[in-house]
């Protein structure tokens, strides 16, 4: 339970108003650019609304542990993110922000709080809190317009990567011609046998914006892999949050 509940915390965010959702159809060819074009398209997608408040459903799996929970989601953007997870009861309720990570379970009587670095451990990369927002988002985790980047045609769609690869991971974007925002983006740690793949199997078009649909999560070590699968069922952008977290007392704290 304890990493179904931090794994969810890392996983989060929303899409799909069904007052309003129209399903985008990604039908154009990727004909022949560069590489700076195609980063540029896909930075000036990028999500521009305040708030998000949605509800979803998260199905988890990672060999050992195969659950789903009931997820409300409340993001002020660049600022927090709250996430309160349910099945029957309320399971966690967690709050994010630029600077820390914390949640606490009133199933387990415990709580945790800290830096970046507990998901760090579950993705097996080094990520921030503007890079988490972007995932969830359909942006890529890292600036694409602040350094040169590559450009194939794949399959037609455009895969962006740094001309300068990191020493330590490999990071590739897959883009879709039709509205330039992420069909994929992989992180592949070779030395280590560590990869993360986040597929967005389809997007939205609400309140003239797009937004995912549906994002699948894969991540593996040597030993393990962890299969994430959000499945979106309501969003509301730009309305004012009413959250408030304050961990209970005489809860344990978790050290990791």
């Amino acid at each position: 339970m304890r990493f179904l509940i931090l794994s969810v915390v890392f996983t989060i965010l929303v899409s799909s108003c069904k007052s309003s959702k129209n399903m985008m159809v990604a039908n154009e060819m990727a004909f022949e650019t560069s590489a700076k074009k195609v980063a540029k398209k896909h930075y000036d997608a990028n999500f521009d609304k305040k708030t998000i408040d949605a509800k979803l459903k998260v199905n988890f799996d990672n060999g050992k542990t195969n659950q789903s929970l009931n997820v409300n989601l409340q993001i002020e953007k660049d600022k927090v993110i709250y996430i309160k997870g349910t099945k029957f009861i309320t399971v966690f309720k967690a709050k994010i922000t630029p600077n820390s990570v914390s949640y606490y379970s009133p199933y387990a009587k415990n709580y945790f709080e800290g830096d970046f670095s507990l998901l760090e451990k579950l993705l097996g990369v080094e990520i921030n809190f503007d890079q988490l927002q972007n995932l969830f988002l359909g942006q890529s985790l890292l600036n694409v317009k602040s350094e040169k980047q590559q450009l194939e045609i794949v399959t037609n769609k455009y895969v962006l990567y740094p001309e300068k690869q990191s020493s330590l991971f490999n990071i590739f974007f897959t883009i879709n011609p039709s509205h330039f925002k992420l069909d994929e983006q992989s992180i592949v740690n070779a030395s280590k046998k560590l990869r993360l793949d986040i597929q967005y199997s389809g997007y939205n078009f609400i309140q003239k914006t797009i937004f995912p649909e549906n994002i699948m999560i894969v991540a593996k070590s040597e030993n393990t892999t962890t299969n994430i699968d959000l499945i979106y069922k309501s969003v509301v952008f730009d309305i004012p949050l009413n959250n408030s977290f304050e961990i209970p007392n005489g809860y344990k704290r978790i050290e990791f």
